[in-house]
């Protein structure tokens, strides 16, 4: 359904939104948000629903059995994996409220599920805390909270601590929601120490310019990472995007403008959906798929010109290991490993993966993550 006022005052008439009881522990929780608003919940809450379904990967850090606590969510496709999606579905029933846009958002059938917390963000409540639906669900006794600043709009959003600054608040937020405080404290940590590692190894090293492609598909070219977020975690590997790329996000590049730039090192995105162009990579999926599906995109009208294929220096990445901020460490240690194979030789994201999912998952998420065509 479409939310604008005159829905939601039809939602209205048909009864039951002001008398809703969910289910929530005795203790009151005091919550700051990604978007620094002071939010009171009365106790930790039991029937979540998430705008943003990925944020249940994020859950899955802190809580043995996220699934349980998820009552609805929007976006799942943003999971990006038919494997991962079905595996937190498994034995728990997850109604869809919405798609990937705030115009699809079920009003009804987000409120007929009773929770006793919704968690957004600013693509599906572009308005933050001004937003509609924020203060329509806030009106009913609904409490709403951001995960995520990010946004296409480039302006009127709270300001952002960079990529790493909004991961530790992520989680931050996440340990005070699931009473997992310390849990979230030991994952930070274990990220910054992690961080560490790359920054010493290329420490005083050149940064390496690199293609960071955010849609590859075979029918498409050329969509560069910008600066924000995949551009801030490329810089944290020793890298630096494409020098004619200026927008935040991504911008869109001519082919003829990638031919004539020299650049080391392409990174094309996968996905874990088994449908479209781009390269089979991600949880669940074989490893050969993802390098058949590098062959593909490198096989684009002109792509046999650029340096980084004619040196072998190809490389593929599931989207979730950018989009879901506890596993950006495993991208920065891709990175830092294929720009500077040299001097970083002793990073190992399959350990480092390994380890999350022994110390922090329940669930433990298993790859293929990565793919490349190394000669």
């Amino acid at each position: 359904m479409t939310l604008d006022r005159r829905t939601f005052c039809g939602a209205l008439l048909l009864g039951g939104l002001g008398t809703l009881q969910p289910a929530r522990s005795s203790e009151p929780l005091a919550i700051t948000d990604m978007a620094g608003r002071k939010i009171q919940l009365p106790g930790t809450p039991k029937r979540i629903v998430l705008l943003e379904a990925r944020d249940i990967i994020s859950m899955a850090m802190l809580h043995p059995d996220p699934a349980s606590l998820v009552v609805g969510w929007a976006a799942a496709d943003r999971i990006d994996s038919q494997f991962l999606k079905e595996r937190f579905e498994e034995g728990h029933r997850i109604q869809e409220v919405g798609k990937q846009t705030p115009d699809t958002v079920s009003l009804e059938g987000l409120v007929s599920l009773s929770p006793d917390l919704v968690v957004a963000n600013f693509y599906m409540a572009p308005q933050g805390g001004d937003d509609l639906l924020v203060e329509r669900l806030e009106s009913i006794g609904i409490p709403v909270i951001f995960s995520d600043l990010s946004s296409n709009a480039s302006a009127g959003q709270p300001a952002a601590k960079g990529a790493i600054g909004d991961f530790r608040e992520h989680m931050r937020m996440w340990g005070e929601v699931l009473d997992a405080s310390d849990k979230a404290a030991a994952y930070i940590a274990f990220f910054d120490k992690h961080l560490e590692r790359v920054t010493s190894c290329v420490a005083g090293s050149a940064p390496v310019t690199t293609y960071l492609e955010v849609q590859s598909t075979v029918d498409d070219c050329c969509w560069a990472a910008g600066n924000k977020v995949w551009g801030e975690l490329l810089e944290l590997a020793g890298g630096r995007t494409l020098p004619g790329v200026t927008a935040p996000w991504f911008q869109k590049l001519q082919l003829e403008y990638l031919l004539s730039t020299p650049h080391d090192v392409y990174v094309a995105s996968g996905g874990g959906w088994s449908a479209g162009g781009r390269p089979s990579i991600g949880p669940g999926l074989a490893s050969v798929k993802g390098r058949e599906g590098l062959e593909r995109l490198i096989g684009r009208t002109g792509f046999d010109q650029l340096s980084s294929v004619r040196n072998k220096r190809v490389h593929g990445i599931w989207t979730g290991l950018i989009a879901v901020p506890p596993l950006n460490i495993l991208f920065i240690e891709l990175a830092a490993k294929w720009l500077h194979p040299e001097r970083c030789q002793d990073i190992d994201p399959s350990a480092t993966l390994a380890e999350i999912n022994e110390r922090f998952l329940g669930m433990p998420i298993e790859g293929p993550f990565w793919a490349s065509l190394e000669g």
